[in-house]
């Protein structure tokens, strides 16, 4: 089916794949011997349980590692016609054709690739997931001490060689962070696959804005799954401020020292986004290569690129085989000009890119400038409804890869706090349409960057910002006097985004999310809280130095 062009066609084509998803599963292979609910006993005498997939002859193998609360059992199924994939792949819309072996749990490495290259692949349910035993505690150091209990039972076993890699996405790559920075010795490896780092701010509040879609959809799937002390939807609002409870869910990623292949995609804002690119960055491992791409999630894991690479890199570190890693790229960089047009792909030396040009767009009323306007002005708009917008017209051909920081002057009146949701969008030059892009979910009509920013929690750690990133603390309410003027950094998810002349760079500021939450012409499950009703009145020019900071790389 030809990709959708137009809100009616992107309709049709997403109801026409939650009938006829793309996704192939083929058939499990004899070479690839399966035992099912191996028991790993853990210091506390608390039994966990793993799938284990190994080639059938004899030998000592490396292992490519995932634990989950997702259920390591929970397969495709055999119909009358071939295997089915799980439902989820209908529910999320699928871009791209998918293909993985039956043997292939929800977002898991898939044995029948890994096995025939001479790897033990074990994947572990969770404790109080799956068919292991216990109460789980999800992003918990309880979590990352078990895992670090299982790597070190998969090393000792007798079909391991004791070299063990993580591997997996979403969750199976989160759970990689806390367990690899206990820097187990038989860790050789990870490879974690676009997976959040900081709960509070990439998904449960980004910018303190409290996530009301997919933050408890996922809590209530886990919880009908699991078994846990308490749900993750009732800690997210009984803890609005990022506070202690938050701080013990947060993985130090300075800590982690092991080798790492990261994916961080720029179609999965607020969800894996922030939390991938932030992990790279600040990961204390000394052989590290970023994989970036703004194609769908799991096409992209499962595809042949991905996962020579994947292979290229585990078979180094965990084999000492193959052609290493020293002629690989520290970042693999994506440029897209809209969702279906690829205009690059590159290697770079580091993330952001070395050479950006940080350079100001001057907020005026409706537009964007070069040079910042002399004059002050005001524009004012009520929320949870209203909005503004601000255009600029792109002269020349131009890429932006990077982060961007929308910097605003507000006041409120009638109010002393507001939600405010930022877009940044790429208008086509001739056609005078919007040019969309992948988004998170499966959503496939997405802008090209998004932030969010509560105004209250507008305070920023100077210490731990950059200047093209923000660092909000959010961990007290502040709210904002009336008649006073504050300045307002929102944080814009990275993108890497080619512009041709002619093209409009339009930024739109409203008090409630862009998109309807429904599976069709929705972004579902997300959604946010809308912002309390106030007038919001920006101030620019003059003193008020607002501006959007964008990376101009090409």
């Amino acid at each position: 089916m030809r990709p959708a062009t137009n809100g009616f066609a992107y309709a049709a084509e997403r109801v026409f794949r939650m009938a006829f998803p793309p996704v192939r599963v083929t058939p499990p292979r004899d070479d690839v011997r399966f035992e099912r609910d191996v028991p790993v006993r853990m210091r506390d005498g608390v039994t966990l349980r793993a799938n284990v997939f190994r080639p059938t002859g004899p030998g000592r193998f490396p292992v490519v590692m995932s634990a989950h609360p997702y259920g390591k059992d929970v397969l495709p199924r055999r119909g009358p016609f071939g295997y089915v994939p799980v439902a989820r792949y209908r529910f999320i819309r699928q871009p791209e054709p998918v293909s993985f072996s039956a043997y292939t749990s929800w977002e898991a490495p898939d044995p029948c690739f890994w096995v025939p290259r001479g790897y033990a692949v074990v994947n572990l349910d969770l404790r109080g997931f799956g068919t292991s035993e216990g109460t789980g505690s999800l992003f918990s150091d309880q979590e990352a001490q078990d895992y670090a209990e299982a790597i070190a039972w998969a090393a000792s076993q007798p079909w391991s060689t004791g070299k063990v890699g993580l591997n997996g996405v979403s969750y199976l790559a989160i759970s990689q962070w806390k367990a690899a920075a206990l820097r187990p010795p038989s860790l050789a490896a990870i490879c974690p696959w676009e997976g959040l780092s900081d709960p509070y701010l990439d998904v449960a509040y980004p910018g303190g804005v409290r996530e009301d879609g997919f933050w408890p959809f996922w809590a209530s799937m886990t919880e009908k799954t699991g078994r846990a002390p308490g749900s993750m939807r009732d800690g997210q609002l009984a803890h609005p401020d990022r506070d202690a409870w938050w701080e013990a869910v947060t993985p130090t990623l300075e800590r982690i020292e092991a080798p790492a292949l990261v994916c961080a995609s720029f179609s999965d804002q607020g969800l894996h986004t922030r939390g991938s690119f932030e992990a790279f960055r600040r990961m204390g491992s000394r052989e590290r290569w970023l994989f970036t791409h703004r194609a769908g999630k799991w096409s992209t894991y499962y595809g042949p690129e991905s996962l020579a690479l994947q292979a290229r890199f585990f078979d180094w570190f965990l084999k000492g085989e193959g052609e290493g890693m020293a002629g690989v790229p520290a970042v693999r960089l994506e440029v897209r000009a809209s969702r279906t047009e690829v205009r690059e792909v590159r290697g770079e030396d580091a993330w952001p890119l070395p050479g950006t040009r940080w350079t100001k767009l001057h907020l005026a009323p409706g537009e964007m400038r070069a040079s910042a306007p002399a004059e002050a002005a005001t524009v004012r708009f009520a929320v949870p409804d209203g909005g503004v917008t601000f255009d600029h017209r792109i002269e020349d051909e131009t890429e932006l890869a990077g982060p961007m920081v929308l910097v605003l002057h507000a006041a409120l009146e009638g109010g002393d706090d507001a939600h405010l949701f930022a877009a940044v969008r790429k208008i086509d030059g001739v056609t005078r349409k919007e040019s969309v892009f992948e988004g998170s979910f499966g959503f496939g009509r997405d802008a090209v960057a998004r932030g969010w920013l509560r105004v209250a929690h507008r305070r920023v750690d100077e210490a731990r910002s950059d200047p093209w990133r923000p660092f909000l603390p959010c961990d007290r309410a502040e709210p904002l006097p009336a008649g006073e003027i504050a300045r307002l950094a929102v944080e814009l998810l990275p993108s890497a985004t080619s512009f041709r002349g002619g093209d409009v760079l339009r930024v739109d500021v409203r008090g409630r999310w862009f998109w309807k939450r429904n599976p069709v012409t929705g972004i579902f499950p997300a959604d946010f809280a809308p912002s309390p009703a106030a007038t919001v009145v920006l101030h620019m020019g003059g003193d008020c130095d607002a501006h959007l900071l964008v990376p101009r790389t090409r």
